[in-house]
């Protein structure tokens, strides 16, 4: 079962804590199997807003291996530039050989700069909060970083660039183990919809067009999306949820700023490039089960959309 480590530093911040902790307690809700464990490298962890911890575990206690995950959030920037945080070396010096051990190093806001101390950014691609890219730019040349992106994923070194942005990284992580359904499962439990940076281009189906908090439409959505197969006609989608088809259309593009017809068709043609990568099921059967009339109409939208 993998591992996300949370660690608790000096000063830190909230919601850098809270947002990527909370999209992972959903997902174990949803049934992910995956264990959190907490750590600190201080006696005593108080938060930035003055929010005591009890007794967390020393980072030395931690068991990981390869493939578990570290998440670092951010601090009170004053923490962050001071003389107790850079003498941290034995804290940092676990981080880089965690990190040797291909365990994967998360990095909220300004935790990007313990990062950085334990040499993880050098020649890699990272980012952090837009008030501290000018400082760590100069405190850590080596580090390649990037400006307007909410996360960058380098190799085994995640940075995002804080506050809520760390809901987004944890968000793209679960992708990359759960794929984009499941995600688009958690997103709607926290009532929060993933945003890309621009070095993550590839379109996700299940979690576009979500940007909104309109509740009969994300039924509508979530109806469409699990019963690909059946008529999902206006008429019956307006039933759904009690409002006239004419309303339906015209909130449903509102909101979402595709149609219903629109809306389908992406659905359909998204699962039925799953299906195809296995050998097992015939054309028909796709056909059938992603809710086209034919075979041949879902070979010919299948090539136009290649």
């Amino acid at each position: 079962m993998k591992k996300i480590a949370f660690i608790i530093p000096p000063t830190v911040e909230i919601l850098d804590l809270a947002g990527p902790l909370q999209v992972f307690t959903e997902a174990k809700f949803y049934g992910f199997e995956i264990e959190l464990e907490f750590y600190s490298y201080t006696a005593h962890t108080v938060s930035n807003s003055g929010l005591a911890f009890g007794k967390i575990s020393h980072f030395s206690e931690a068991e990981l291996k390869e493939g578990d995950y570290i998440f670092m959030p951010g601090m009170s920037f004053d923490y962050v530039d001071s003389i107790a945080f850079r003498a941290e070396k034995e804290f940092f010096n676990w981080l880089k050989v965690q990190s040797s051990k291909k365990v994967l190093v998360c990095s909220v806001c300004n935790g990007a700069f313990a990062l950085a101390e334990a040499g993880l950014l050098n020649d890699t691609e990272c980012t952090t909060h837009w008030r501290r890219i000018d400082q760590l730019k100069s405190r850590f040349p080596k580090a390649k970083v990037l400006t307007d992106v909410l996360f960058k994923k380098s190799n085994n070194i995640y940075t995002s660039a804080g506050i809520s942005s760390g809901i987004d990284l944890a968000l793209f992580i679960l992708e990359e183990l759960k794929g984009a359904f499941f995600t688009h499962k958690v997103a709607r439990g926290l009532v929060v919809y993933y945003r890309r940076n621009d070095n993550h281009t590839q379109k996700s189906i299940y979690l576009d067009y979500r940007n909104h908090i309109h509740p009969k439409i994300h039924e509508v959505q979530d109806h469409m999306i699990n019963n690909l197969s059946g008529d999902n006609s206006v008429e019956e989608l307006a039933d759904l949820v009690a409002m006239s088809p004419r309303n339906l259309s015209r909130v449903f593009k509102e909101k979402t700023g595709t149609t219903i017809i629109e809306y389908l068709t992406l659905l359909r043609i998204e699962f039925a490039k799953t299906l195809v990568n296995n050998p097992e099921y015939t054309i028909e059967y796709i056909a059938a089960q992603c809710g086209f009339k034919t075979a041949r109409q879902l070979q010919r939208i299948l090539k136009s959309n290649s």
